[in-house]
């Protein structure tokens, strides 16, 4: 057989390979269109994810203010015991050229150790020379710190140094010096202590207040805070019964209460404390 000739091969060639290229060509899909429902949807789901990231933000940011403003606290906190005990370690320098009194040992009892401490009940009338009235306290050595009941507690500087300008927080059947009710107290800032309860954490103001129980007279820290919610407004801890007193939790008003112009007179606190309705509060 004869060979074709190329010339005859080729259009046949040429005609399969433009049906092929045809064929093998990739067709331009068009593009969707959306519609107004579908661009608006679109839309909105897109504002629903921009706005959820940004009060993911606001959060974020809101968190890191709080934990800054506690840090802040903080170091105030520090920095207020700092000064405290600077000023302690300077009154002792002070005193350097007094002498020095040393305590002999002794083998005595240890119910003669316990002769030169005060009894006191769970619960007493304690009076505030300094503010001229008398309160009754409630005795409770597992509390660190004594506290007052306080209100409108607002706090000034005056001559560089913290002070606070408060009211006694109390309530109509609370027995006190009518005249000291609404009087407004100011006292310098000791120091401030970080209390932490099951609502969350806050710091309250330290001030020493004259005090007297009994035969005690002693300077009293107490932290400032409202008590009226609580039968007693005034709470003594440990760190005013250390060394000087014990307490006998069978017995109550062991000590007399004391006398303030304007107030009633010792022999009616009887009667008073015949309503007395003990508790368990801090």
């Amino acid at each position: 057989m004869r060979p074709r000739p190329l010339l005859a091969i080729t259009p046949w060639l040429l005609a399969s390979l433009v049906i092929s290229g045809c064929a093998l060509a990739p067709v331009a899909e068009p593009e969707p269109v959306l519609s107004p429902d579908a661009f608006d949807a679109r839309i909105e789901r897109l504002e629903r994810t921009i706005a959820l990231r940004c009060d993911q933000t606001e959060d974020r940011l809101s968190r890191h203010d709080l934990r800054h403003v506690e840090l802040m606290a903080d170091v105030k906190d520090s920095n207020d015991l700092l000064r405290h005990l600077r000023g302690s370690i300077q009154r002792l320098e002070q005193r350097g050229d007094e002498p020095v009194i040393v305590m002999a040992e002794c083998n005595e009892t240890v119910d003669a150790s316990l002769a030169d401490k005060e009894l006191v009940g769970r619960a007493e009338w304690i009076g505030l020379a300094d503010i001229g009235t008398y309160l009754r306290a409630r005795i409770d050595s597992g509390a660190n710190t004594s506290s007052l009941s306080a209100k409108e507690i607002t706090r000034f500087e005056r001559d560089g140094e913290d002070w606070v300008r408060f009211k006694l927080g109390i309530n109509e059947d609370d027995i006190v010096v009518d005249d000291v009710r609404n009087e407004w107290i100011e006292a310098p800032v000791e120091r401030r202590v970080r209390i932490v309860q099951a609502a969350g954490s806050e710091s309250r103001p330290v001030v020493s207040l004259l005090m007297t129980l009994g035969s005690i007279r002693e300077p009293v820290e107490f932290t400032l805070n409202d008590r009226t919610h609580l039968n007693y407004p005034v709470l003594l801890g440990r760190r005013f019964l250390m060394d000087i007193a014990l307490i006998d939790v069978a017995e109550t008003y062991l000590h007399p209460r004391p006398e303030f112009p304007g107030g009633r007179p010792a022999a009616e606190a009887a009667q008073d404390e015949i309503n007395d309705q003990d508790e368990e509060d801090r």
